[in-house]
């Protein structure tokens, strides 16, 4: 019997092999993290260069870069409002390396204008890690001339003025090198909002809705009086953008004030006409009257007429009475003298 026998039964028997079980066991478990260890640094070994920035038609745009040995990667190119341009797929070579030569640059039309570009690759191996670089398509080469770098603009379109409680709409413009960007507004205008006449923010990120890639809108019902300002915040690509417009918002829309405009003015219309009629008849009256005054003058002149024609009368009449009471007088006298001789 061996010593290390001898030693075994002697010092710890048959708990020996339960030990040398374990250390077998964490031998193993060690060996395999190791392994998965070594293999995830490894699979995240992917890289992506191009041959140049900057871009312009009849180039050629070559890609070259490192990943798994003959590893199927897919590969795409992304016009500056985000749509594929292109799509392919190659192999690495044995060593993972590759050098592909993707497109030879147009002349700018609609699918391929002027802006910035993404070259994108994705590993089909490496639980789909990618990598991007943002390149140049322009007229010129010249990197001093043609930055790569992408600038995105945010317009926001509201209303002048609104009433509490009616619904107003904001419409929002995203472009990026003159072309319409964005798929889905919840990501695209994540941070937007609104700021109240109080100082409170409301958010109206969820609220947005798609006209058109690029074109947005939100319906949204003010429940404040005064100045409303829409911020909208646009992010694509790494890239922030900002606009903002304002909304006074009133007790009443500029609609109820016209209405309530139109009633008066048919109010004053009715009452202008009731007072032209008012003035024919005051009109009317005034003939009337000058008509009556006439008569009246010249029922005065008749009645003048009159007294002077009596007048005539009268005087014909007192000389003509005037010697019959004469006589009556002398005819009177002759009585009573003849009575009196008589007694």
């Amino acid at each position: 019997m061996s010593y290390e026998r001898f030693f075994q039964k002697q010092y710890l028997g048959e708990d020996w092999k339960l030990v040398e079980l374990k250390f077998q066991a964490l031998l193993s478990v060690l060996i395999a993290l190791l392994f998965v260890g070594v293999s995830s640094s490894y699979s995240e070994g992917l890289e992506l260069f191009t041959n140049s920035k900057v871009y312009s038609p009849e180039h050629n745009l070559q890609i070259y870069g490192k990943g798994l040995p003959e590893e199927n990667l897919i590969i795409r190119i992304f016009a500056p409002d985000e749509s594929i341009a292109k799509f392919d797929q190659l192999t690495t070579d044995s060593d993972g390396s590759f050098n592909y030569d993707l497109l030879t640059w147009p002349d700018p039309s609609t699918n391929f204008p002027y802006g910035t570009y993404a070259v994108e690759v994705i590993s089909t191996a490496q639980n789909g890690i990618s990598e991007k670089i943002d390149i140049k398509f322009s007229s010129t080469t010249e990197l001093l001339d043609v930055p790569v770098e992408r600038h995105v603009n945010t317009l926001v379109f509201a209303p002048e003025t609104a009433a509490i409680g009616q619904s107003l709409r904001v419409f929002v413009q995203t472009t990026s090198d003159g072309l319409l960007i964005g798929n889905k507004p919840s990501e695209l205008l994540e941070t937007t909002h609104v700021h109240l006449p109080s100082g409170i923010s409301v958010p109206l990120s969820k609220s947005f809705e798609t006209l058109h890639q690029g074109l947005y809108y939100v319906d949204y019902i003010p429940v404040e009086e005064g100045t409303h300002v829409f911020h909208v915040v646009a992010f694509s690509q790494g890239t922030t953008s900002h606009g903002s417009a304002a909304t006074v918002v009133l007790s009443q829309d500029l609609g109820g004030i016209s209405e309530q405009i139109i009633d008066l003015n048919f109010v004053l219309s009715e009452t202008s006409r009731e007072l032209d009629i008012l003035k024919l008849e005051i009109e009317g009256f005034d003939n009337t009257l000058d008509e009556a005054s006439g008569k009246i003058d010249e029922s005065i002149g008749t009645i003048s007429t009159s007294v002077k024609f009596i007048s005539e009368a009268s005087s014909q009449l007192n000389s003509l009475l005037f010697p019959i009471i004469a006589s009556i007088g002398i005819i009177v006298a002759l009585q009573i003298a003849i009575l009196a001789r008589r007694r």
